[in-house]
């Protein structure tokens, strides 16, 4: 990706961020900075005249400052610096690392999409002629907006009840709803129990798709999408064998009895009327119930299953994903220039500075990282806790690592003729260091950047799963992982957490081993 690229891909970010925030509008994001300025207090500040989301302004303007540097340095910048067109050149010939920034390069850009792709809320509703747009709308639709009565009235609307509820009154209302690819939220939207069809073949129930008889729970319901019961039955071999519960149309429990090996053996009711015409209420067919977490099921769109909590795997997986990079990309710029402007300014100005910098370096370094993470992450009160909150403390340790390396290429430059040159010459320590040693460290820095991203991983998925990480209002993988292991019943928590933890490690190592060849001096840096 080139220069003028990335500048452009910030310019528009920050622009869409301001607009957005100006015109009311979500746009996909674009909006994580307002947004976040507006959970944490931190990065509010209020005042007489009304609240100031200092953190999303100050963002969107770093953004589109940056972006149009970037921009119009491209266009001035003259051709581009032979040896950087052979290193990507080399870079481009080992494949495994290409394919894998490609790769990398298109998760990137499907986490971007952000509600398009994962949402609870509709991407657009057609309701009596007229379009609405919920999920880039701030202000969330009632449901008396999309002439839902009763109690649901003032609630905010169920898009994907909303979406059957229009299907069935099409001639009515002309309703449409167009929901994201997956048509669930990361977090803050608990399912209800799920189910799965029944297949009854020689007077025994198997589960669609199974050979086995069914074990468990099975039910006919009312509605469902709301998972309103209307009998629920126990399963034993295929068999009705155990007791059996039934609502009526408010929700009050008015039945029970008992079946053994298919045969009712036992049967009590309270509600009103008699009992064959409560029996005879319409309802759906006999599915089974899958209470959280349930495994995969296809035709409830649950690709992956559910989590203990209610919420979709695969959702919650993808929610994981735009935490990694957003982190990755507030974690890296700060860490890099604290420690790249340190280890300059150590190996170059030398004397005190350096000795006392060496000696702070070597308390931090000696304390333990992870330890010392938990105990200022359980020291901040949880209505502070955040992603910049936790990047913070991270930050306090991350820049260590790459100090003394930036030391060690400013002490070996610093007495070569062209450093000498530019002093002769009336050049300032900034300059000397910023524009004339920084350029000579690239392969140092551009190596480095894949690692530190996988170390940063590793660090916020190890807190979360020890549960001094990120809010649960944050959809993480260290949680679910954490939720895997406590419910080995459900392996495909642990198995889907496993598999795109250590396929986005792999990538990125597969990346970083690529940049270390391509940046070498020498063609090959490793034995073959």
């Amino acid at each position: 990706m080139s220069k003028r690229t990335i500048g452009l891909v910030m310019f528009i970010l920050g622009l869409l961020a301001v607009l957005g925030e100006l015109r009311g509008i979500d746009f996909p994001t674009a909006r994580w900075f307002f947004e976040t300025s507006r959970e944490v207090p931190l990065l509010r500040w209020k005042g007489e005249s009304g609240t100031v989301l200092w953190f999303g302004w100050l963002s969107s303007a770093i953004l589109i400052g940056i972006g149009l540097v970037t921009i119009v340095k491209s266009f001035f910048g003259g051709p581009p610096d032979p040896v950087s067109v052979r290193r990507i050149q080399r870079f481009k010939e080992i494949k495994r690392g290409y394919y894998s920034l490609i790769i990398l390069y298109c998760l990137v850009g499907l986490a971007a999409l952000d509600q398009v792709i994962v949402g609870k809320e509709a991407l657009a509703v057609r309701y009596k002629g007229e379009w609405s747009f919920p999920a880039f709308t701030p202000k969330p639709f009632k449901g008396s907006d999309f002439g839902i009565e009763g109690e649901r009235a003032d609630a905010p609307v169920n898009y994907r009840k909303l979406k059957i509820d229009l299907k069935k009154e099409k001639h009515l209302t002309h309703g449409r709803v167009i929901m994201p690819l997956i048509p669930f939220g990361a977090t803050n939207d608990t399912l209800k129990p799920r189910s799965k069809s029944l297949v009854k073949r020689e007077g025994v129930y198997h589960e669609s798709g199974s050979r086995k008889a069914y074990f468990g729970l099975a039910a006919q319901y009312y509605d469902l999408e709301d998972a309103r019961f209307h009998l629920r039955y126990t399963l034993r071999d295929g068999l009705l064998s155990g007791p059996v519960d039934g609502w009526d149309t408010e929700g009050e429990r008015v039945y029970s009895a008992e079946y053994y090996k298919g045969k009712k053996v036992k049967e009590k009711y309270t509600g009103e009327g008699a009992v064959e015409d409560f029996l005879a209420i319409p309802s759906g067919e006999l599915r089974a119930v899958k209470y959280h977490p349930a495994p995969p099921i296809p035709e409830e769109r649950n690709l992956l299953g559910t989590t203990s909590q209610g919420y979709d795997v695969l959702a919650y997986l993808y929610g994981g994903l735009q935490i990694n990079f957003k982190a990755a990309l507030i974690f890296l710029p700060i860490v890099y220039a604290i420690g790249i402007t340190l280890g300059m300014l150590m190996g170059y100005l030398g004397g005190w500075f350096d000795l006392v910098m060496q000696r702070l370096i070597e308390i931090f370094s000696n304390m333990p990282f992870l330890f010392v993470v938990i105990i200022f992450s359980s020291m901040v009160p949880e209505q502070f806790k955040g992603l910049p909150v936790i990047l913070s403390i991270l930050i306090v340790f991350g820049w260590m690592g790459i100090t003394y390396l930036m030391r060690t290429a400013a002490y070996r430059d610093k007495e070569r003729d062209y450093i000498s040159a530019a002093r002769v010459l009336g050049a300032g320590t900034p300059r000397i260091i910023f524009r004339h040693l920084l350029p000579n460290t690239v392969a140092i820095i551009v190596t480095l950047v894949p690692f530190t991203i996988s170390s940063l991983i590793l660090s916020l998925t190890a807190l979360d799963y020890l549960g001094f990480g990120l809010p649960p209002e944050y959809a993480t993988w260290g949680r679910l992982l954490n939720d895997g292991l406590s419910n080995l019943s459900a392996p495909w928590l642990v198995s889907s957490t496993f598999f795109v933890l250590v396929g986005q490690l792999v990538l990125i190592t597969f990346i970083g081993e690529a940049v270390r060849e391509a940046f070498d001096p020498k063609k090959y840096s490793y034995y073959r």
